[in-house]
C-alpha cells in the first residue's frame, strides 16, 4: 500500500513552529514527558464500577445512571466519526433530552488518502450513531440531551499542555489519516474497558445484554483501530510509537498498580503486535471507573468540574 506523506492542514503556523507541529502525529501527549501528560489525560476513563465518595454521584448509581453516562460517550464517539466521515454530525432528532441541550464544536470531514481507512470511519461512524439511538431507544423520556462538545480544543489542550505546541497553535485531528487514527486510538480502547467496568453495576438482565453487544461492537473497532495503526508504523514507526506513547500515560494515569495499568501498549518490548488491551495474565479486557472515564474526557479536569471534550460537564447523574 503507498501511503503519501501526512497533511497537516495547519498553513497558518510558521515553518518553525509548523515543524514542532508535526511532531504531534509521531509524539502525541509525549512532549511533557509521562508525568505531565498524565495530568492531562488525568484518570484514564471508564464507564465502570460503582464509585465511592464521589461528590457529584448520586448514592445509589442505578441502570438509567449508567445508561445516561454510556450516552454522553457515544454522543462524543458518534459526533467525532460523524463528521470525520461525513463532514456532519448527529442529526437534531438524535440529540434532545433532560439536561441543557449543547452544540458540537470543531471537527470537518478528513480528506482521507487511503481507501481502507476512510471505510473504517465510515462503517464505525454508523455504528457510533446507532448506539446513540439504540440508547436513547432504552432510557425513552429518561434519555439526557447531547452536552456542550468541544472536539477541537480539547485536542489543541492537550498538544499545548504536553508541550507539543505552543499556546495559540492549533492541532487538527481531522487533517488526514495518520491524525484521524491516532486521535481515534485515544478514545476506542477506553470504549471498551468502560462497558466492560459497567457489567458489574447493571441490575436488568436486558439491559445487561444490550450493553455487552455494544461492549462487542466497540472491541471490534478498538481491533481495526490498533491493526491499521501497526500496519501503517511498518512504514511510519512514529505512528507506533505515539500508540505506546498514548497507552503508556493511559496506564499511568489511571491509578492502577499493576505493571501496565489498565492498558496494552500496541506493541510489546520485543515488537509483537497486541491486538487487544488486555490484562497480559488473563488475556480478558480491562475495566475502568465513572471518576476514570471523567478524568479523561475532562483532560484531568476532577469529576464535576467539566472541561475537555466536554467543556459544561456531562448530562445526568453522574458528572
Amino acid at each position: 500500500m503507498s501511503i503519501r506523506p501526512p497533511r497537516e492542514g495547519l498553513e497558518h503556523i510558521s515553518q518553525p513552529k509548523l515543524q514542532k507541529v508535526n511532531l504531534f502525529r509521531r509524539k502525541f501527549l509525549a512532549g511533557a514527558g509521562l508525568a505531565g501528560a498524565a495530568m492531562i489525560l488525568g484518570g484514564v476513563g471508564g464507564l465502570a464500577r460503582r464509585a465511592a465518595g464521589g461528590t457529584t454521584f448520586p448514592s445509589t448509581i442505578t441502570d438509567t445512571d449508567i445508561l445516561n453516562f454510556a450516552l454522553n460517550l457515544e454522543y462524543l464517539e458518534a459526533e467525532f466519526y460523524l463528521r470525520a466521515s461525513t463532514g456532519t454530525g448527529l442529526p437534531d432528532s438524535a440529540v434532545t433530552g433532560t439536561g441543557t441541550l449543547g452544540t458540537v464544536t470543531g471537527g470537518a470531514q478528513v480528506p482521507f488518502q487511503i481507501a481502507s481507512v476512510r471505510e473504517y470511519a465510515s462503517a464505525i461512524a454508523a455504528d457510533e450513531q446507532n448506539h446513540v439511538l439504540d440508547i436513547r431507544a432504552a432510557l425513552g423520556a429518561d434519555a439526557v440531551a447531547r452536552p456542550n462538545i468541544n472536539i477541537q480544543r480539547a485536542f489543541t489542550d492537550a498538544a499545548v499542555a504536553a508541550g507539543i505546541i505552543s499556546s495559540g497553535q492549533i492541532f487538527e485531528p481531522y487533517a488526514n489519516d495518520e491524525n484521524f487514527l491516532l486521535s481515534a486510538f485515544v478514545f476506542e480502547d477506553v470504549g471498551v474497558t468502560a462497558y466492560h467496568g459497567a457489567a458489574t453495576a447493571i441490575t436488568d438482565p436486558a439491559v445487561l445484554n444490550d450493553a455487552a453487544g455494544i461492549l462487542a461492537v466497540e472491541a471490534y473497532h478498538a481491533g481495526v483501530i490498533r491493526a491499521v495503526l501497526y500496519s501503517l508504523g511498518q512504514d511510519d514507526p512514529g505512528l507506533i510509537t505515539n500508540a505506546n506513547l498514548i497507552s503508556a500515560l493511559r496506564a499511568g494515569a489511571d491509578g492502577d498498580a499493576s505493571a501496565n495499568g489498565h492498558d496494552t501498549p500496541l506493541t510489546a518490548s520485543n515488537g509483537d503486535v497486541n491486538i487487544v488491551a488486555e490484562d497480559p495474565t488473563t488475556s480478558i479486557a480491562y475495566a475502568r471507573t465513572f471518576r476514570e472515564v471523567l478524568r479523561i474526557v475532562y483532560l484531568g479536569n476532577a469529576p464535576g468540574t467539566g472541561g475537555g471534550f466536554f467543556p459544561n460537564g456531562m448530562n445526568g447523574a453522574i458528572t
